[in-house]
Formats: structure tokens, sequence, C-alpha cells
């Protein structure tokens, strides 16, 4: 199904980092037009959607947020999740798409108790600018539209699937670590601290350049291309391996996917 923009009405319940994020970047393609409904939780982050965009504007609160919207976005807590939703009316035409981490799809449709179309997304802060990717469960046309415009949409078909892209979503502050990690043994050496910043966000920034360029390329082949035969590269990857590194990485990928996986059976 292709959406409209000129012709849906758009809704959020939640008014915080993501949905800001979200917002700031619909507005920046061809929902640009689309009327916005946002709720007035987070007063701050709705003053300055609106603020900021034309069509975006804030509701009295989230029933009226679902009352002139088509398409309704849940991205409350999932520690109030049950709560909010449970209080609200939808009505059967509703399109939903949660944000809601931990909940499974037969949850929320049993607090909505309306045969509204629901979807999961991921989306991460850099939908603001149009960039990285956003999971979504089950394939979704609707949702694959907004989130295609917002970057890139991968959808997949199981929740186990779904589950596995969240745990990889939890490598971000890692990445940061690593950079963290290195910026902080330059300056030991003593490089000044601002010429380290500087260059590893630029190599960082290279490397996330030729692996978005090479779209088929496995990142095996990434790493040979990269990795010098007895070069100081695949030393470095080497001691990683050998030091305790990928193991580390692995499990604590491990300890992520049983923090999601039993709070879902709970619930379920």
């Amino acid at each position: 199904m292709e959406i409209d923009p000129k012709r849906i009405t758009i809704g959020f319940v939640g008014t915080g980092t993501i949905t800001e994020a979200v917002v700031t970047g619909l507005c920046k393609t061809e929902f640009r037009d689309t009327p916005i409904i946002v709720s007035p939780r987070n007063e701050s982050i709705a003053a300055r959607l609106a603020a900021a965009n034309r069509n975006v504007s804030i509701a009295s609160g989230n029933q009226d947020v679902l009352d002139r919207s088509d398409l309704v976005f849940v991205a409350v807590r999932p520690q109030i999740a049950e709560e909010v939703v449970r209080e609200l009316r939808f009505r059967p035409s509703h399109h939903v798409i949660s944000f809601v981490a931990a909940t499974p799809l037969d949850r929320l449709l049993a607090w909505i108790g309306q045969p509204v179309r629901v979807s999961q997304a991921i989306p991460l802060p850099f939908v603001a600018d149009l960039q990285g990717a956003t999971a979504i469960h089950p394939p979704d046309e609707v949702s694959n539209a907004v989130f295609s415009a917002l970057g890139t949409a991968v959808q997949v078909e199981s929740k186990r699937e779904f589950d596995l892209l969240a745990v990889a979503s939890a490598m971000m502050g890692t990445y940061f670590g690593i950079l963290d990690a290195t910026a902080n043994w330059l300056e030991s050496q003593g490089l000044p601290r601002a010429a380290g910043d500087a260059y590893l966000r630029q190599l960082f920034s290279g490397l996330d350049h030729a692996a978005r360029s090479r779209p088929t390329a496995s990142f095996e082949d990434l790493i040979g291309e990269h990795s010098t035969k007895g070069g100081l590269n695949e030393q470095v990857l080497q001691d990683f391996r050998d030091f305790g590194g990928t193991a580390a990485l692995q499990k604590g990928l491990d300890r992520v996917l049983t923090r999601i996986r039993p709070v879902e059976s709970k619930l379920s």
C-alpha cells in the first residue's frame, strides 16, 4: 500500500527523544506538509517541534492525538505502556506503529481492544538526519514507507529476527566506547586530545563510508581490504581477538538477548 502524505494525519502518543527524532526527520521528507499531532507529555519537546515545523501541532492529551490521527505511533516507556494504552479509545481504522520495547504485539492488541493494524519498529536517533536503519516487524507497507523515507527500513518476518536486530542496536555505546578508549590511549601517549578526537572522527567516518559504498561486500571482505597481510591493522585485530575482545563482545550481546527474550515470554 502506498501512503499519500497529503491524505493522512500522523499522531504520536509519547513525546520523548525518539519521537523528536522521527518527527524532525519526517519534516525533511515528503511528509513535511502532513499534519502531525504530538502529545503534550513532554512540554519542552512538543513546543520545540511545533515551533520548528508548521505542520506540527500539540494535542490537548493522548486521546486527542488518536481522535485527530489516522496513523498512530505509540512511543511510551514499557513500564507505563499498559496504563497509557488501556485508557485510550482506538478506532478499528487506526494503523498503529509501536516503539514500545519488550512488548509483544498480541499483548499490545489486547490493550488496544480493537482490530487495528499494528507493527513494531526500532527507530534510532539518526533518523532525524535521514540516516541509519529502522527494524520493522512484521513486514508492513505503511511502516516501510515511513521509515524508508527516514533512512533504510529493514523488515523481518519473525519476532526472533526482530529481537536480534534490537540486540545489535545496543552496540551504539560500545562503538563510541572504542573511540573513547583509543582517544584516551592517544592522549596518554602525549597527543593533544583535540587532535586525537578530530582524527578518530574522520577515520571512523571514512570506514562508515567504505561499508555503505560496498553494500554487497561481506564484513570479512572489508576486513581483508583494510588489513594488509602482516600489517598493523591485522596485528591489532588479531590481538583484539586473542586478548578476549571478540569473546567479551559476543558475551555482552548474549546478555542483552537474555534481557529481551525472558521479558517477552513473561508478557506473552
